[in-house]
């Protein structure tokens, strides 16, 4: 499985990338060097979003799509998709 997924920063920004495994990914974005530059200076973040595709190829274009998205279409998105997770 391939997934996109969404993390909120310390700072309350968002940012949008792409894993095979989201928790691995999550958890070198707080404690590694391996974590995205954006989020080394922005720690510790916590996981709002992820949405599962079964080629890369349909990650990777959605992950595009929501990092062209507005700040309230994000908020959005997080907001429904924990309205689903209930």
């Amino acid at each position: 499985m391939h997934w996109v997924y969404m993390v909120k920063c310390s700072d309350g920004t968002y940012y949008t990338g792409y894993a095979k495994d989201v928790n691995r990914r999550v958890k070198e974005h707080n404690e590694s060097s391996k974590g995205a530059k954006y989020t080394r200076a922005r720690r510790p973040v916590t996981l709002c979003y992820q949405e599962g595709y079964l080629t890369r190829s349909e990650a990777c274009q959605r992950e595009y799509q929501i990092k062209k998205m507005t700040r309230q279409q994000k908020e959005d998105l997080v907001q429904q998709f924990n309205k689903q997770k209930i």
